[in-house]
């Protein structure tokens, strides 16, 4: 398995994933800063980026989130489950609710320690293996981390690596994510393209994931230019604020973003894509 682990099957557009290793112990890190924003925090608090959502509920969410991700990969499930019941042990106090998800931890760790990542598994996204769930894990928790740092009135920081990985997990699988942002379902077009381009520390255009809209949905494009010819509209910015971008977390008209082509085919896209 450790072999495996070091040579994990690459999905992405853009030379991703990483190592399986690499999100076992990121996504450790992130449940622990997620805690650690919401603990003393009150649970009534709103959260903004989650509308309608309080503290309490987004850390439920987070902590059950992860003891489902943990039954499904324990199971090696292979077929859609018809229930998602799983024992949570949640605390009758909202206000524990943030060590009741520390409480998960080794538990999560353990999982992922044992599990084979190229073991075939059902996954509602394009790797139909084990590793699927260790990278969705962690980016739906470190984006739920960003979440609450700033419902507690922290300015939040996303590692750029991480968040470049977060990127291509998303454009990646969300050709399959009608089952729960059915707006998924309904985005399409003519043959217009959308470039995501990720800039580093000088600003330079460093990693680069293109998504041509066609009238039965929407693909990701794993060539150049000269697939499709020039973009139709494109947004360019670090892969922290893409990353946040693709969530819904940002606005493409944020000054940090430099934007080109046609503004109505960006509002589709997000208008669709919302999870």
């Amino acid at each position: 398995m450790t072999e495996r682990r070091q040579q994990m099957a690459t999905t992405g557009n853009a030379g991703h994933p990483l190592l399986y290793d690499t999100y076992r112990e990121a996504i450790e890190r992130e449940t622990r800063r997620f805690a650690d924003a919401v603990r003393g925090a009150d649970p009534a608090g709103a959260v903004l980026s989650c509308p309608d959502w309080t503290l309490a509920e987004l850390t439920r969410h987070v902590g059950s989130l992860q003891r489902w991700f943990c039954t499904l990969l324990s199971r090696r499930v292979q077929e859609f489950p018809r229930s998602r019941d799983v024992e949570l042990g949640l605390p009758d106090d909202p206000r524990d609710y943030p060590d009741w998800v520390m409480a998960g931890v080794p538990d999560v760790a353990a999982v992922l320690r044992d599990t084979d990542p190229d073991a075939p598994m059902w996954t509602w996204g394009e790797d139909p293996h084990a590793r699927f769930w260790a990278r969705r894990m962690l980016f739906e928790t470190l984006v739920h981390r960003v979440d609450a740092e700033r419902a507690v009135g922290r300015e939040p920081d996303v590692d750029p690596v991480l968040a470049a990985d977060g990127v291509d997990e998303f454009l990646v699988n969300l050709r399959h994510a009608g089952l729960f942002a059915p707006g998924v379902k309904q985005l399409r077009g003519d043959g217009e393209t959308v470039a995501f381009r990720c800039t580093g520390a000088d600003d330079a255009t460093v990693e680069e994931w293109r998504v041509r809209l066609e009238p039965v949905g929407f693909r990701l494009l794993s060539g150049g230019v000269a697939e499709s010819g020039p973009d139709t509209a494109a947004v360019r910015g670090p892969a922290a604020d893409l990353l946040l971008l693709l969530y819904g977390r940002r606005s493409y008209r944020d000054p940090v973003f430099d934007v080109s082509g046609d503004a109505t085919v960006l509002d589709r896209w997000f208008d669709h894509t919302a999870f």
